[in-house]
């Protein structure tokens, strides 16, 4: 168990979700760090997905109006959830500046929401007009504008786009598309600019946001082509018409499942699935570049997920199930591989819960790049030696993703995809030993993935495998093998909460396992659903401790026995034939889990059961039965009924403990006992009230039960009141001294009561409360002015207690109050709650964990919405609040440590991410870990004398203080091993000792930063590219024969048929997400090449001058012309298209180029966006100007291509800093452009820009990064010491990072600050706890 003691100013508040339904429409988001935020009824569950807990759960307020109502209405329910992308921020301006967990939140009735989480509150509300207020929200989504600027466009309706800022909260862009059905919106990870939404009916919109006005958006209208016979079949069976009340797609059509996903690995491909239909769509070119039919058999999809590491996608079907495709090699045609249940069938309910959401972790890529770049043939962390399972011989992981799934039975699912290659594991071939993926830090070779810490395949838990077989050469002679396995879940509350129990023994209550000794209360609540489970609350843990299957139908009592054991009972109606009701009551033990039936009736009975009513001590029960005797019980091992009471009975209530004297050693009449750690009170064996003669046998081993006695109150029909009194197997009436005269019960009918020696409190139907003391018959009585009571609950009492007269009331209209009965106006020191936030309470009661006068009074709330809630509420002698009071309380506790870095304090967590920067023995972790030579696991348990003994002896910058300080101010953290979970330890423990730029991405990693990752990565390659050209090393030459020699005809035939094809793409691809960052001349011409074969079927003319286009910049001139001639003379093209093809074929054969390009180049101009006067530029080599027309004209990546095809040098190094500067300025991908700049040899840009960002401590650790880097590039030069001296005269420093630059001084100099500006804040910070 692990815990951290909460802050003073925390309080008891918290909240289990109910289930969530497909009213909430699959709300679900999984943030780069691991937070996985989902909808449940009218609350956002946050869980994290690494240790599988519910971390948070936020009710959403009710709607403005409802404060304002007389009649108090529900929140509505959640319909869509977007984490921020803004990451760890790296200002340390002023405590906003710091807040980057928020939440986007759009509901049913149109309201959308940004939520912070750490203060679990709205900080803004996006202004809605009236014609758009109450149209419901279908999605969300984040899109960039600047840097630092992100805007969210939302969904609502059936129609409506809307764009809003995220700082004003107004709308400034709208665009409607009826009469389509708007099904999702999704941004570009290319672009994150750029967004699509997407119809029911195909309609594609295209749109990009320069800035944050209208005038800055621009759309495109586009089609998919797809069957929608079934959507018009529906929209004519559909009562609300075409949208005509302002419902969005998810309430029209529930079951019409639209969605779409932008490929991480191709920019413009789009994966996007109808019910019954794949499509695999081209924006550049728009048009379908495939479509399949759903496979014979499947489920209709339900939703398409892109792998961001492997070249595959995921998609989710409405029955449960989970396919894999992949795309076969040289096209955009993918085919499945595998189909899997992502719902198991041991173990579930039938009909089997309905799979609502599922969501793929995009971060796992970035951690496998990392681990793959380790150099350690054998990591110590690698395989547990003492396990068997962790060795595969011959497997080789080539990826894994996480994978979360979400069902409507409150489950959350964890599920690992990998895939396995196999091989003789003695040659290098395999995809992951690829040059471009694994060479870094000098050139030194990475590990292969079977030496990846990440990639070990552990115990065997595997659902099933398919193999597949890859089209790369690389693997050809291997298979690849998919697999899942469950690897998390997560149980929450599994249905509507209809009832809620909660244990208060007395101390003559016994252990269920046998004996005397008293039983103490527990923290511990029950709840029944309307499934038939019960659900074991832990409230210390705030987490479903048991769920136990009960019953069949709705469960409609529910009463502790004790704390160990529960009683429960639900009824069906009879047959027709047979008629009346089939009651069933169960006695379920908690610690072992068996049911017990017991009141079994062979035929169905005239009555229903109504109410349970257990005594304190767990040992009587009372079964209420609707027109029939109440029945009473002894609750022994085998129940066995004493007598019925044929009364007729409004409401009966058992006493509770009595209050503790301080004056008396004992109980008395008019005392009871806390209901926490009576023990320490009372001896043990104590009895109730009059059992006081009996407590020296109240500890014999037989009988004992006989000479305890339990009383009850109870009120008749007519208005009569009267306590009974069971002893033994006998029941006698109490004799309670009556109510004086002025006492009057015939206003209106007793509906609740609450009976605690001395005190009986009535409420009935009219409001009204009255409290009669049985020893005195003092009595008195106020109205409340509300309607009805459903219930009343004595608050728990403990020594010291000024007033023992605090009542919860829950009204008929699920309001509730707390009064002090004991403060001369009750009424007037009543908290009324009209609404508990958002929902309507259904049950209430106190839970009794009180020990001290100081600890606080907590409610448990059953809600309407399915919700369990803890409410703590203030003690004051002048009023009863709902404030949170300056004092220590109980510690959270959880199963394992919470070690989520992104969860910290944004002051801490900064610390702990330069403490990674800056290098850490993984000693400090206090982590399980191996090492060769000692296969068995050990800890290391640190010493706390010296801090500054485990950080690493790297080079040091900024002030040497700050890291021992900020070691001391992570501690607590350390101690409770809430910083980093294993796996993750393990592999920083592999990169630690690896170069500075593999610390900085797996610190950018595990905080979610996964694009400032990638330019870790990436960055020793681009300073090896550059160093490479500086000391005149010939790079890579890219695989482009020379367009000036002359060939024959069937040389010439063999190169236009063949020339540019591709390596057929695979499943075992690993570039992933490395992808976003490609810099290389190889890897910029290999892309370009790929995409070529795509596009072959296509017909059109826009689609051939494209591909022409295209041909052109990878240098393909024969292919060009073979199309440009094929064109009809009939074509509006055909002109130009000859003009090209001979101005092209010039450039093969050099012969009457200078007439022709004369010629031509007067009738080149005809279209507004014609690339043809690049092409001629092309034809005579003039390549660099070819691409500034490229780039003049926004087609950066073309440029890119042409300029890695034909360029080298400081050509192609101007081609990539100007395209640096755009994708900075225009695109604000600043990652992005750091890896071009310092690839193009511009290091003082890079820093500039870094510095412009107000990223000091970034700036800092760069400079760190490429000196490091820059001297392993220089000690690897060679053995040739002359040569190896003047390449080092040659590049003493990188260009723009000499130590003596005032631009290097001032960076070491604003880092400093940095630091100690850090180190004040996290002192001023409290520890986290959640």
């Amino acid at each position: 168990m692990a815990s951290i003691p909460r802050p003073l100013n925390e309080s008891w508040d918290t909240m289990l979700p109910g289930p969530p339904s497909r009213n909430n429409g699959g709300a679900a988001d999984l943030s780069p760090a691991g937070l996985l935020a989902y909808a449940a009824g009218s609350s956002v569950s946050i869980v994290d997905t690494h240790s599988m807990q519910l971390v948070a759960t936020i009710p959403l307020p009710p709607p403005s109006t409802a404060a304002t109502s007389a009649t108090p209405s529900l929140s509505p329910f959640v319909t869509s959830v977007r984490w921020s992308p803004q990451p760890l921020p790296h200002q340390l301006l002023s405590p906003d500046s710091l807040n980057h967990l928020l939440l986007a939140v759009g509901d049913r009735q149109g309201r959308i929401s940004l939520l912070d989480f750490r203060s679990k509150s709205t900080i803004l509300n996006f202004e809605t007009d009236a014609a758009t207020s109450k149209l419901g929200i279908q999605d969300l989504c984040w899109i960039q504008t600047r840097i630092d600027s992100w805007i969210l466009a939302a969904l609502s309706g059936p129609s409506l786009l809307s764009l809003y800022s995220t700082i004003s909260g107004r709308c400034f862009f709208k665009y409607d598309a009826s009469p389509e059905f708007f099904s999702c919106i999704r941004g570009d990870p290319f672009d994150r600019r750029h967004f699509c939404a997407l119809g029911l009916k195909g309609f594609l919109l295209s749109g990009t946001v320069l800035g944050d006005t209208e005038n800055d958006v621009v759309v495109k209208e586009l089609q998919i082509r797809t069957e929608t016979s079934e959507l018009q079949r529906l929209e004519r069976d559909s009562s609300s018409g075409a949208g005509g009340n302002g419902a969005p797609a998810l309430a029209v059509f529930p079951t019409y499942m639209v969605r779409f996903a932008f490929s991480w690995h191709w920019k413009h491909i789009l994966y996007v699935v109808f019910p019954r239909e794949l499509v695999v769509f081209d924006l550049q070119y728009e048009t379908e570049l495939s479509m399949a039919a759903l496979p014979r058999g499947c489920g209709k999809f339900l939703d398409v997920l892109a792998d961001s590491n492997m070249e595959v996608f995921y998609c989710a079907h409405v029955d449960g199930k989970v396919s894999t495709w992949r795309r076969k090699g040289g096209e955009q045609v993918h085919i499945m591989c595998m189909m899997e249940e992502l719902m198991p069938s041991v173990g579930t309910p039938v009909p089997s819960p309905s799979i609502l959401a599922v969501v793929v972790s995009q971060t796992d890529s970035t951690l496998q790049n990392i681990s793959k770049l380790c150099s350690d043939v054998h990591s110590s962390f690698a395989v547990d030696f003492n396990n068997p399972f962790d060795f595969c011989d011959e497997s080789l992981v080539i990826s894994k993703t996480n994978m979360i799934s979400i069902s409507d039975d409150g489950k959350i699912w964890k599920w690992l995809l990998t895939a396995e290659g196999f091989g003789d594991g003695s040659t290098n071939s395999g995809p992951v030993r690829d040059k471009d993926l694994l060479e870094a830090n000098g050139g030194t070779a990475a590990p292969s993935a079977d030496d990846d810490p990440l990639n070990v395949v552990g115990p065997s838990n595997d659902v099933n495998s398919h193999r597949i077989n890859p089209s790369n050469p690389t693997i050809s002679q291997e298979e690849v093998l998919l697999k899942i396995n469950l690897v998390g879940q997560l149980h929450l509350l599994s249905s509507t909460v209809t009832m809620l129990a909660v244990p208060s023994p007395s101390l003559t209550a016994t252990l269920a396992r046998g004996g005397n000794l008293p039983a103490v209360a527990v923290p511990l609540v029950a709840l029944g659903t309307q499934s038939g489970s019960i659900e074991v609350i832990d409230v210390s843990a705030n987490a479903v401790a048991a769920s136990f299957s009960v019953h069949n139908s709705v469960v409609r009592g529910l009463r502790w026995l004790g704390n160990s054991r529960l009683v429960s009972f639900s009824y069906i109606q009879g047959t027709e034939k047979t008629g009346g009701f089939i009651n069933k009551l169960v006695v379920t033990c908690v610690r072992s889990g068996l049911n017990r039936k017991f009141r079994v009736m062979q035929k169905p009975e005239r009555a229903p059961i109504r109410a349970l009513r257990a005594s304190s001590s767990g040992r009587y029960l009372l079964i209420l039965f609707r027109d029939a005797p109440v029945e009473v019980w002894a609750m022994t091992k085998t129940p066995i009924m004493l007598r019925s009471l044929a009364l007729p009975f409004t409401v009966v209530e058992w006493t509770l403990p009595t209050v503790p004297r301080p004056t008396q050693n004992g109980p008395s009449k008019s005392s009871s006992v806390s209901s926490k750690d009576q023990a320490a009170i009372l001896p043990a064996g104590t009895s109730s009230p009059k059992a006081s003669s009996a407590e020296s046998k109240g500890a014999s081993a037989d009988g004992a039960e006989d000479e305890f006695s339990e009383s009850f109150a109870f009120a008749l029909v007519n208005g009569a009141l009267g306590v009974f009194e069971v002893h033994g197997r006998r029941i006698r009436d109490f004799r309670p001294k009556w109510p004086t005269s002025t006492f009057v019960t015939s206003d209106g009918l007793i509906t609740a009561m609450a009976y605690r020696l001395p005190h009986v409190v009535m409420g009935d139907r009219s409001g009204n409360i009255r409290w009669w003391d049985v020893t005195t018959g003092q009595s008195s009585s106020f109205n409340t002015h509300r309607e009805g009571i459903r219930r009343i609950k004595f608050s728990p009492v403990v020594l010291g207690d000024r007033s023992r007269g605090r009542i919860a009331v829950l009204f008929y209209d699920n309001t509730f109050s707390v009064f002090d009965l004991d403060s001369p106006d009750p009424l007037a020191n009543s908290l009324l709650q009209p609404q508990f936030p958002g929902t309507l309470v259904l049950e209430l009661d106190w839970l009794p964990v009180r020990i001290e006068k100081n600890d606080p009074l907590v409610l448990c709330i059953a809600g309407a919405d399915s919700s369990f809630r803890l409410v703590e509420v203030k003690l004051s002698d002048r009023k009863v609040g709902y404030e949170s009071q300056n004092r220590s309380i109980k510690e959270r506790f959880r199963p394992v440590p919470l070690c989520s870095p992104i969860l910290l304090p944004t002051p801490h967590a900064l610390a702990l991410r330069m403490i990674l920067q800056l290098g850490v023995k993984p000693s400090w972790f206090n982590a399980f870990y191996s090492t060769m030579e000692n296969a068995d696991y050990h800890v290391q348990t640190p010493s706390t004398t010296d801090l500054r003994s485990y950080m690493m002896d790297s080079p040091r910058v900024g002030d040497s203080v700050v890291p021992e300080m900020l070691l001391k101010v992570l501690e607590p953290y350390r101690k409770e091993g809430c910083i980093l979970d294993d796996e993750r330890a393990r592999l920083y423990a592999s990169v630690v000792n690896k170069g500075s730029a593999l610390r900085f991405a797996f610190a950018a990693a595990i905080f979610g930063d996964f694009m400032e990752a990638l330019f870790w990565l990436q960055l020793p390659n681009a300073l090896n590219h550059l160093m490479n050209k500086l000391v005149k090393k010939s790079p890579t030459r890219v695989p482009v024969p020379s367009s000036t020699v002359e060939l024959d005809d069937e040389s010439m035939l063999s190169r236009i048929s063949s020339k540019g094809k591709p390596v057929p793409g695979d499943v075992g691809k690993t570039k992933g997400q490395l992808r976003l960052m490609a810099f290389e001349q190889q890897e910029l011409w290999d892309s370009a090449s790929e995409r070529i074969p795509w596009h072959e079927k296509l017909d059109g003319e826009e689609a051939i001058q494209n591909r022409v286009h295209e041909l052109v910049s990878v240098g393909n001139l024969e292919a060009a012309v073979s199309l440009l001639l094929s064109t009809s003379p009939e074509s509006s093209y055909f002109y130009p298209n000859a003009l090209r093809a001979i101005a092209l074929s010039s450039a093969v054969s050099r012969s009457l180029l200078e007439l022709a390009l004369k010629v031509v180049a007067a009738n080149m101009v005809r279209t507004d966006r014609s690339l043809s006067g690049m092409h001629l530029l092309c034809a005579v080599g003039r390549y660099q100007e070819a691409c500034s027309q490229l780039q003049d004209a926004g087609c950066w990546t073309d440029a890119a291509t042409l300029a890695a095809t034909h360029l080298k040098g400081s050509d192609y190094a101007r081609v990539l800093q100007r395209w640096a500067e755009h994708v900075l300025r225009a695109e604000h991908k600043i990652w992005r452009a750091l890896i071009l700049y310092v690839s193009a040899g511009s290091l003082q840009d890079a820093l500039a820009a870094l510095r412009e960002a107000q990223q000091p401590d970034t700036a800092a650790m760069f400079i760190l990064a490429c000196r490091e880097i820059h001297a392993d590039f220089i000690s690897s030069l060679g053995s040739d010491e002359e040569s190896s001296s003047l390449m080092k005269d040659k590049l003493p420093y990188l260009p723009g990072l000499n130590p003596e630059n005032e631009d290097v001084l001032a960076v070491g100099e604003y880092y400093g600050q940095y630091q100690r500006k850090l180190v004040h804040m996290c002192m001023d910070s409290q520890p986290f706890s959640d």
